[in-house]
């Protein structure tokens, strides 16, 4: 049976990475799996790296991550289920940040790029966005 056949018939996703990997090992191939994958891409630990490359002022990043351990814990994903705020900054609506890349949904990159625009644009910068977000709880 061929790995193509054991993909078609496998009935779940996780099934079928199960039956690629173990056909993979028996022929001799090393597969890599996507949605690992893509969980690390998105992870909070590699939103804080690809944010502390993007801010280069340990200051400003230090504010910058602040309010965003408040408002997503690091999560590219984070939906507010009440306000239907996302990201990593909880834009309200999340498709503002397409302004900054039509990946906006899942880079965090992209979300960072749009956050520091926002806060530099409203409030000057990280730290003052932060400081207003420690006198009203929001920014």
């Amino acid at each position: 049976m061929s790995a193509s056949t054991v993909l078609r018939t496998a009935t779940t996703p996780k099934k079928a990475l199960a039956a690629a990997a173990a056909a993979a090992t028996a022929a001799g191939t090393l597969i890599a799996a996507t949605p690992a994958q893509a969980t690390w891409e998105t992870s909070p630990s590699r939103s804080r790296a690809v944010a502390k490359k993007m801010i280069d002022e340990r200051a400003q990043y230090r504010c910058f991550a602040r309010i965003v351990d408040r408002e997503s814990d690091w999560r590219v994903t984070a939906t507010n289920a009440s306000s239907g705020a996302y990201g990593l900054m909880q834009a309200l609506p999340g498709s503002k940040m397409a302004s900054a890349g039509r990946d906006w949904r899942t880079n965090p990159a992209t979300q960072i790029k749009w956050g520091m625009r926002y806060m530099n644009n409203r409030y000057g910068s990280p730290c003052g966005a932060w400081k207003f977000w420690r006198a009203n709880g929001w920014y």
